[in-house]
């Protein structure tokens, strides 16, 4: 894989359905000063994305935070947390974009109740990976294709309302009336993040790059500053056209453009549109999440019964459903914010272990040549990202506190039963579990 591949690979992953589903989210804490959240979150992102520029052209193997945390601490059982959360974080997106799929956009084309859309979804969801990864993969394909087009058409018909004279410039400036600027910001940027994810898995496609220390820091780098771009003109368009009011609490925030635009494209069209990006994110985090419970199971650190495979197909299909059915049970648990927030606050623990690993691992020399990002790039972004963890409520900690406690007791649990059979460690296979 070369540079401009890795490039598309990673835009595919972080051009998501976040910011087909949460514009509505940020407009509750800032009004339509949308872009600041936008910002702040793509601050974060490109700090962060220069700590992981630097570990994965250091150390180019699959597994990603896990395996840094390896490198840097050796400690077996942070190394499978670190990890486990990254599993977590996969299933609690799948979980957020179900609901986000049983919303606004759906009610669009078809009046149906939310809770069983949303189990149809998923199960739907499993019968696609339990295919196999071929056909998941050419899925993925397609639908990236047709999200990509929907971005695109709602930036032209924001740039065309505009260019008209429509649309009202000044709401771009005007923040929420009941919540302090500063405020509405960092609480906005907590689900403005969410729309960033996706760049970190990059780092398990470590092996298949030619160059990595030539083609990382620009595929990174370039598709980040991309989503930027992308993200930030949606948010000036949708600020512009559509009455701050209306985008409020809206889980359709993108059809409201459409709509507010007056030009003559179905909004049932694109609902379909925003559905199959939708479908597509969660498509790829429930498939991600189940590699990761088949990965635990070869480790040892799950039973084994979770490491079977469909004959023929040879798909992981007890790790599938599992997992589907694990999030179908978080959908209930909040909804597509609360679960946003959750996600984020999972992948910027696994990015303060990732940020203090690169600290760690200054001292460790390699025989080849890397990027070597400042000191003062990981400690900003640890900043960054404290400031990020003090807006997350009582309840996302309590999620995210209910996923260290079951992830602290499989690792104990595989332990204890690695000892009574006599089996060799499992913890020392722990980062290869998430390859």
């Amino acid at each position: 894989m070369g540079t401009s591949l890795l490039f598309f690979f990673i835009v595919g992953d972080t051009l998501g359905a976040g910011i087909y589903t949460l514009v509505g989210e940020m407009a509750t804490d800032v009004g339509g000063a949308l872009w600041a959240p936008l910002l702040v979150a793509l601050a974060v992102a490109l700090l962060t994305a220069g700590t992981y520029s630097e570990l994965i052209t250091k150390y180019p193997r699959a597994g990603g935070a896990a395996r840094f945390a390896e490198a840097a601490f050796k400690k077996p059982y942070l190394t499978f947390i670190v990890g486990f959360l990254t599993l977590a974080s996969g299933i609690t997106t799948a979980a957020s974009l179900a609901n986000a799929f049983a919303g606004d956009y759906l009610a669009e084309i078809i009046d149906v109740p939310a809770a069983p859309v949303t189990i149809a979804f998923i199960a739907l969801l499993m019968l696609v990976i339990m295919r196999g990864a071929k056909e998941s993969l050419s899925a993925d394909v397609v639908m990236t294709l047709i999200e990509m087009s929907g971005l695109v058409l709602i930036i032209l018909v924001a740039a065309y309302v505009f260019g008209s004279g429509g649309g009202d410039p000044a709401r771009v400036g005007q923040f929420a009336p009941d919540v302090p600027p500063v405020t509405g910001i960092f609480s906005a940027s907590i689900v403005a993040f969410f729309s960033f994810l996706g760049f970190e898995s990059a780092a398990n496609m470590a092996e298949e790059v030619k160059d990595p220390t030539r083609s990382y820091p620009r595929a990174l780098f370039g598709a980040i500053g991309t989503a930027g771009v992308v993200y930030l003109l949606i948010a000036i368009g949708a600020a512009i056209v559509v009455p701050t009011n209306t985008l409020v609490g809206s889980s359709g925030p993108l059809l409201e453009i459409l709509k507010a635009s007056g030009v003559g494209i179905p909004g049932s069209l694109f609902s379909i549109i925003a559905l199959i990006a939708i479908a597509n994110g969660a498509l790829l985090f429930i498939t991600m999440a189940s590699r990761a419970t088949y990965g635990l199971a070869e480790a040892h650190l799950l039973p084994q019964t979770f490491s079977k495979v469909m004959p023929g197909r040879r798909t992981p299909w007890v790790a599938i459903l599992v997992v589907g059915l694990v999030t179908m049970g978080m959908s209930f648990v909040g909804d597509v914010g609360d679960l946003a927030d959750v996600t984020v606050q999972l992948l910027l623990l696994v990015f303060v272990s990732a940020n203090i690993s690169v600290l760690v691992l200054k001292k460790d020399k390699v025989g080849h040549k890397h990027v070597t990002v400042p000191r003062i790039v990981p400690i900003l972004a640890l900043a960054a990202t404290a400031v990020l963890l003090t807006q997350q409520d009582a309840h996302t900690w309590i999620v995210t506190g209910g996923y260290v406690l079951i992830g602290t007791a499989i690792f104990v649990i595989a332990r204890v039963h690695a000892k009574r059979t006599g089996q060799p460690e499992p913890t020392s296979n722990a980062a290869s579990a998430f390859d």
